[in-house]
């Protein structure tokens, strides 16, 4: 299947819970997207924590992405995050993040945050333009190669009261219209 966006295709992306038959394709995709992937292993026993949560994107029936993330009281913490290859930059990951940030709210978790490898300026490109920030640094982060990893920070943003209501002066909008025509 070969398309440029999901979201104009015929096939339908759905995001839910992973169950345990994913973990092949889970597995697969992880080993396709990072040197340093996770075990089947450290996989089971992340998803075992009580406030750990296992969600995958499926198109067709095939398993196309899948995040990893905790709950905590005042932020989502994402653990990993990927899209097989064949699907980046096709909107996937896009509509996974926006189901992170559909789980905000300003009265409880009113963050999302991540770390990314110093290398993978592709991730960080990604979150970037996503509206996430990166704010600090983690030195040596990585056991497996000593690398620096960015934590990278999505707020939700209050909305003004205002914003939601704002009247419209049209007498105020005709004259100056009428003012701009003049000059």
């Amino acid at each position: 299947m070969s398309f440029d966006d999901i979201s104009d295709s015929n096939s339908s992306l759905q995001i839910r819970w992973l169950i345990r038959r994913d973990m092949p394709e889970v597995l697969a995709i992880e080993q396709e997207s990072f040197e340093h992937a996770w075990t089947e292993e450290e996989f089971l026993c992340i998803l075992r924590q009580q406030n750990c949560i296992g969600m995958v994107a499926e198109i067709d029936h095939e398993i196309v992405g899948f995040m990893i993330y905790e709950l905590h009281k005042s932020n989502l913490h994402v653990l990993n995050f990927a899209v097989a290859k064949q699907y980046r930059r096709k909107g996937v990951g896009t509509q996974m993040v926006d189901r992170l940030v559909d789980k905000l709210s300003l009265q409880r978790r009113k963050e999302i945050l991540l770390e990314v490898r110093e290398r993978n300026l592709a991730a960080q490109m990604f979150f970037k333009d996503l509206d996430f920030m990166a704010v600090t640094v983690l030195r040596n982060h990585y056991d497996d190669t000593c690398e620096d990893a960015y934590i990278m920070r999505y707020q939700l943003q209050k909305v003004p009261a205002l914003a939601l209501y704002s009247p419209k002066n049209r007498i105020s909008a005709y004259y100056d219209a009428y003012d701009a025509d003049a000059a």
